[in-house]
C-alpha cells in the first residue's frame, strides 16, 4: 500500500496512530499474498530447514601392510562393506584413499588374492575364508591414517608316485588341520584334492597352522562283476610321508606364506577279501545294515564295506592289518494292529579280525539290541536358594549331554570335531540316552534351565571333565551321574572406562574366556567385547568357585582345557571368585593393541 493512501482515505485519518499502522500492515500482507512478492514455503522445504545438516564427507586413507615382511602391500582392495562402488586399490607404496565417505561408523573390508585378513571366528576354516570380518571404523574429519595388515596364505603341493610307475591320476588326498574345539586340540577336515594326470596336487589358500594329510585307498583296476572278489590289488590309505595312522603322520607347520612340498609314494599290495555273516536275533529282522571298518584302537578307517541282503553278508577288501567291523542296522518300521508306526529297534554288533596274506571268509557278527546306560540327573537344592525365594527359581528347559570323539593328538581322524547328542532331560532322575558307537568320548553339558549350573559329572567316580567316558555296545562302561545346583552366580565383564570413549579409526575388540579352575564339562563360550556395543557382557548361571579370566585383543582360539597351554600364556589371567547366589563385576585388564 502506498503511504499516500492515508491521505486519500478519510477513515484512516480517524484512527489512532497504532491502529492505523496495524491496519496498513494487514492490508500490505493481504496484497502481497496475492502477488509475487510473497510465496508460501512448501512443506518439504519447511522440514528441510528444521533438520540438521547431513554428515560431512571424509576421505578415508591409510596403508595396507604385508604381515610376513612388514612391507607395504600394493594392489589390495579396501572397500566399504555393502557398497561395491566405494573403494580403492593400494598403490605401489601400499597406500589408499577413499574420498566421499560419510562420517560415522563404517564397516571396511580389505582383500587381496593370496592373502588373508584376520580370522572370522575361533573355528575359522583353513581355506576359503580369506576375507574375514569387516573392520569397524569410526570415520571422522581429521582422523588418523588407518593401518591394515594382511597375512599371506600358505600352500601345500606335491607329487604322488606309484610303485608300478603308472600315472597316479585321480588319487584323492584329504587334508586335516589341527584346531581347538571346545578347549581341546583336535583334528578337523580342511580340504580335499585329487591328483592330475601327472600325479600332482595342490592345497592353496591355507591359514597359518599345523596340518596332516592322508590318501584315500585306491584299487589298481576297475572292479569286475564282484568288486570284492579275490585277487585284487590296490594302494592302501597312507598318511604323509609313510604311515598307516595319524600317530605316525608328519605334522606340516605353515606360517607367513610358506609353500610346503609333500611327496608321497604309494606301493601296490594285495587286498584280501573279508566276508562276514550278520546273525540277527529271532523276531527282530533288520531291513538293511551298514558297517564301518575300524583299526585296532577303534578309530574309523576310510575303507568301504558292502552288504548283500540276499545272503545277509558283509564284504570288504582290505590290506593286511588288524581290524574290526562295527555293524548296525537301519531300524525297521512296521504298522501294528492299531495302525501306528512302530520302530523295531536298533541292532548292533562288532567282530575283530586280522589279515595276513590270505582272505577271511567266515566271520560271524552276532547282533543284539543295544541298551545304553542312562545318565542319572540329580539337582541339589540349597538353603540359600530357598531362603532367597521360598521356592526353586529354575525355569523349564532341557538339559542336554553331547559327546565328541576323544581321539586327541594320536587318535583317529574321521568324524573328529563332530558332536553327537547322547542324553537329555529336564527333571531329576534318569535321562534317556541313545546308542552311540563304542569308543572313547568327551562329555559336554548344555544346561537349558535357567538358575541351574553344574556341580559335577562323573562316571564310576571319575571326573568326566578330565577323563573321557568309555562306551561299549551296551552303553557306558560305568554309571554316569550329572549333579546340578541352584545357587549359581552371575559375572559382568566390562572394558576399562578409558577404552569406552569412541575414537576415530579402526575400533579395537577383545575376546574373553572365563575359565573355571575346577573340573567342569560345560564348554566355555568366548565373549567378544567392543566399545561401540557397550563394552560389557553378563554371564549368567556360572558354577560358584574360582576362575581365571583371559582377555585377548584379537580373535583367539584358547585350549583352555590344557593346563600347560594356560601356564605358557604371557597373560596369566585375572583371578575371580564367584560366591553362591551372587552377582559380581570385573573390569578387564586388556592387553595393548
Amino acid at each position: 500500500m502506498d503511504p499516500r493512501t492515508i491521505h486519500a482515505c478519510p477513515r484512516l485519518k480517524q484512527l489512532s496512530p497504532e491502529n492505523r499502522l496495524r491496519r496498513i500492515l494487514r492490508a500490505y500482507l493481504v496484497a502481497a499474498a496475492s502477488s509475487a512478492l510473497f510465496l508460501p514455503v512448501p512443506l518439504a522445504a519447511q522440514e528441510q530447514t528444521q533438520t540438521p545438516l547431513a554428515s560431512p564427507l571424509v576421505t578415508v586413507q591409510g596403508v595396507v601392510i604385508n604381515a610376513a615382511t612388514g612391507e607395504p602391500l600394493p594392489r589390495a582392495l579396501v572397500r566399504i562393506q555393502g557398497d561395491a562402488e566405494t573403494g580403492a586399490l593400494t598403490d605401489g607404496e601400499g597406500r589408499f584413499a577413499i574420498p566421499g565417505v560419510p562420517a560415522g561408523p563404517q564397516a571396511i573390508q580389505v582383500l587381496r588374492p593370496g592373502f588373508r585378513d584376520r580370522p572370522r571366528a575361533a573355528g575359522a576354516a583353513a581355506v576359503q575364508d580369506t576375507i574375514g570380518p569387516a573392520h569397524n571404523v569410526l570415520v571422522a574429519a581429521g582422523m588418523p591414517d588407518l593401518a591394515f595388515t594382511l597375512a599371506p596364505s600358505n600352500s601345500i603341493h606335491g607329487q604322488v608316485e606309484l610303485s608300478t610307475g603308472d600315472p597316479a591320476q585321480g588319487i584323492e588326498i584329504n587334508l586335516l588341520q589341527q584346531t581347538v574345539e571346545d578347549g581341546r586340540a583336535d583334528w578337523t577336515p580342511a580340504a580335499i584334492a585329487k591328483t592330475n594326470s601327472e600325479g600332482a596336487y595342490r592345497f592353496a589358500g591355507l591359514a597359518d597352522g599345523v596340518y596332516a594329510m592322508y590318501t584315500e585307498p585306491a584299487m589298481d583296476s576297475e572292479p569286475a562283476a564282484n568288486p570284492f572278489g579275490a585277487g585284487r590289488a590296490g594302494y592302501a590309505s597312507v598318511f604323509y610321508p609313510d604311515a598307516r595312522d595319524l600317530a605316525g603322520a608328519a605334522r606340516i607347520q605353515l606360517s607367513s606364506g610358506e609353500q610346503a612340498q609333500a611327496n608321497l609314494t604309494l606301493t601296490l599290495e594285495p587286498f584280501q577279501t573279508v566276508s562276514a555273516t550278520v546273525v540277527q536275533p529271532a523276531g527282530l529282522p533288520g531291513t538293511a545294515f551298514s558297517a564301518v571298518v575300524l583299526d585296532a584302537a577303534g578309530h574309523q578307517l576310510p575303507y568301504h564295506a558292502g552288504y548283500a541282503p540276499q545272503t545277509h553278508t558283509l564284504q570288504a577288501l582290505l590290506p593286511d592289518g588288524a581290524y574290526s567291523l562295527l555293524v548296525s542296522s537301519v531300524p525297521a518300521f512296521s504298522i501294528d494292529h492299531s495302525g501306528r508306526d512302530t520302530d523295531s529297534g536298533l541292532l548292533a554288533g562288532t567282530v575283530d579280525f586280522s589279515l595276513s596274506g590270505r582272505e577271511v571268509p567266515n566271520l560271524r557278527v552276532p547282533l543284539s539290541v543295544p541298551h545304553p546306560n542312562p545318565v542319572e540327573l540329580a539337582i541339589v537344592r540349597t538353603a540359600l536358594s530357598q531362603a532367597q525365594s521360598g521356592a526353586p527359581q529354575t525355569k523349564a528347559g532341557q538339559i542336554q549331554v553331547v559327546l565328541s570323539p576323544a581321539g586327541g593328538q594320536t587318535g583317529g581322524w574321521i568324524g573328529e570335531g563332530m558332536v553327537s547328542a547322547y542324553a537329555s532331560g529336564s527333571a531329576p532322575g534318569p535321562m534317556e540316552a541313545v546308542w552311540l558307537s563304542p569308543g572313547s568320548w568327551w562329555v559336554h553339558t548344555h544346561i537349558g534351565q535357567k538358575g541351574l549350573c553344574e556341580q559335577s559329572f562323573t562316571a564310576g567316580g571319575a571326573s568326566l571333565a578330565r577323563e573321557p567316558v568309555i562306551l561299549g555296545l551296551t552303553g557306558s562302561m560305568a554309571p554316569m551321574t550329572l549333579t546340578l545346583r541352584d545357587d549359581c552366580a552371575n559375572l559382568t565383564l566390562s572394558l576399562p572406562q578409558i577404552l569406552m570413549a569412541p575414537a576415530p579409526g579402526d575400533e579395537p575388540y577383545y575376546t574373553v574366556y572365563v575359565v573355571p579352575d575346577f573340573d567342569s564339562t560345560t564348554d566355555v563360550v568366548p565373549v567378544t567385547l567392543r566399545p561401540s556395543t557397550g563394552g560389557a557382557a553378563t554371564l549368567e548361571d556360572l558354577t560358584p568357585g574360582n576362575y581365571h579370566v583371559y582377555a585377548f585383543n584379537a580373535t583367539a582360539r584358547l585350549e583352555y582345557r590344557n593346563p600347560a597351554v594356560l601356564a605358557a600364556l604371557p597373560n596369566q589371567g585375572q583371578a575371580a571368585t564367584l560366591s553362591p547366589g551372587t552377582a559380581s563385576n570385573l573390569v578387564l585388564e586388556v592387553p595393548e593393541p
